[in-house]
């Protein structure tokens, strides 16, 4: 189950919009800035143990970092990035479950 929380949770900056949100009972911070260009936005959801991006995000910068993270491509909401499946993740991420084909929202708990 995916829950945003709206009214009290929703921080607009000029760089970046940041919401609360909810998945299987775990809260996670999922951030967007919105790009020139017409470029799709830049996404990011994060959990207490890691998080999934979009594929502007360096996985491998995540992996020398020993982050658990995992990359998405061709969204643009954060309903994309839930929908999608992972397209790369590191070795911690998979160990958590986070495998490449996975979809985001059936395995994103792992993170939280």
């Amino acid at each position: 189950m995916v829950k945003f929380q709206f009214p009290n949770f929703i921080y607009r900056f000029k760089l970046f919009e940041i919401e609360k949100i909810e998945i299987d009972g775990k809260t996670f911070h999922a951030m967007k800035s919105t790009l020139p260009e017409n470029a799709p936005p830049l996404l990011l959801i994060k959990g207490a143990k890691g998080y999934v991006m979009c594929g502007y995000l360096n996985i491998e910068a995540a992996e020398n970092f020993g982050s658990a993270a995992a990359i998405v491509s061709g969204v643009k909401t954060f309903d994309d990035v839930l929908n999608a499946s992972i397209k790369m993740a590191t070795t911690k991420a998979k160990k958590l479950g986070l495998e490449p084909g996975k979809v985001v929202k059936d395995v994103i708990a792992a993170l939280g």
